[in-house]
């Protein structure tokens, strides 16, 4: 009986039962664990029952995108049925202009999540040594983990990446990729361009300075430093997610020789972004106003973030970003007992993940009544 006439006849193939051995998986992903970098605020509202009136945990930009890219985007949608430019020449272009340089040194990708994941499988294959911070932004590791690197973790001085630190452990282990995110995620902290230029320097001349620039917006002039895009020791990432209010489109830049450009054409999506998402970050690069307003809100925000916590005997670090950290001066088992208490009362904050930055609560610069949320909760929660 042909499958055709089974099915006519009412018959129905058993489901087959798959042994996950049998998965055509390389040995290193069936070796993975089965872990994801986070837990969304809606994974939270599912598992708690409870629907987050403050989300202030993702470090999410809350004053919203440009108007100018909500309607461009809004347009757009009506042509959705078409692919966006594969080769994204528009927003290309304005990027370069942006930053004075060529299309040429501009590569663009879903988010500067989706860029760390190309650049890792350009460099990386089984047994290459790979260098960043022990408790910084983990999807880079989870990148790295996942082409087989071997990852290498600094410490913190304090509460700061450690520059020397990242040079010395690079050196030591022949280091192919060494990363650092200024101003820093999760604990706000920032280093000077000096700093920054002075690391490039002293790494090792076969490794590549991989320097996550996505909180730039919001930190003080003459954190940027001024290397030439031309530099084939450093490629820079920068995001569309947090000034610019557009994390729900995932779209972030890169910028790097044009060499090293081209060799992302080799592995992207070349239709990753669609007309919509190009046609909002090409809109939102255009309204400086609206920058304007969201990095004045920001640091409002971050002024009542310090009185809220100063107001519970607690203190505020310093915050080059559009979130805060928060002091609580106990321990990670306290801090998650905290988090746990105010996603009770409605409201979604995060912490670090490293002992002994796990100390905090991180809070994002949300509206004023985010925080006027977050003020009557916080007194309760601790």
């Amino acid at each position: 009986m042909t499958p055709q006439n089974r099915h006519s006849a009412g018959m129905r193939d058993k489901p087959t039962q798959i042994n996950p051995a049998h998965w055509p998986l390389t040995d290193l992903a069936a070796a993975l664990p089965a872990t994801t970098p986070f837990v969304g605020p809606e994974a939270i509202e599912r598992q708690t029952g409870i629907p987050f009136a403050a989300r202030l945990g993702a470090n999410e930009q809350r004053f919203g995108p440009s108007p100018l890219a909500a309607r461009a985007m809004a347009q757009a949608a009506g042509q959705a049925w078409m692919y966006g430019d594969p080769e994204n020449h528009d927003l290309k272009a304005a990027l370069a202009a942006k930053h004075g340089t060529a299309s040429a040194h501009i590569v663009l990708g879903e988010g500067v999540d989706g860029l760390l994941g190309l650049i890792v499988r350009l460099c990386v294959v089984a047994g290459d040594s790979v260098v960043t911070s022990r408790g910084t932004y983990p999807t880079f590791n989870y990148h790295v983990t996942g082409f087989g690197g071997a990852l290498h973790l600094a410490p913190y001085a304090g509460d700061a990446s450690d520059p020397q630190a990242l040079v010395d452990l690079a050196q030591r282990m022949g280091a192919k990729l060494v990363y650092i995110a200024n101003p820093d995620n999760p604990m706000g902290s920032y280093h000077s361009a000096d700093t920054i230029r002075a690391m490039l320097d002293a790494l090792p001349l076969q490794t590549l300075l991989i320097l996550d620039e996505a909180y730039i917006e919001f930190a003080p002039t003459g954190t940027a430093p001024e290397i030439v895009p031309d530099d084939p020791r450093l490629i820079r990432f920068r995001s569309f997610s947090k000034a610019y209010g557009l994390a729900g489109i995932r779209l972030g830049y890169g910028i790097c020789t044009p060499d090293l450009a081209r060799a992302f054409d080799r592995v992207r999506n070349h239709f990753g972004l669609g007309r919509i998402v190009q046609a909002g970050g090409l809109a939102a690069l255009s309204d400086n106003a609206h920058l304007a307003q969201v990095l004045a809100g920001s640091g409002a925000a971050r002024a009542r973030i310090a009185q809220i916590a100063g107001e519970c005997g607690l203190r505020a670090l310093p915050s080059a970003t559009n979130f805060t950290c928060v002091d609580l001066g106990r321990d990670g088992e306290y801090t998650r007992q905290v988090l746990a208490n105010l996603a009770q009362s409605g409201i979604f904050v995060r912490m670090p993940s490293a002992a002994p930055q796990d100390r905090c609560l991180r809070i994002s610069h949300g509206t004023a009544a985010d925080l006027d949320l977050l003020a009557a909760a916080l007194p309760r929660a601790l």
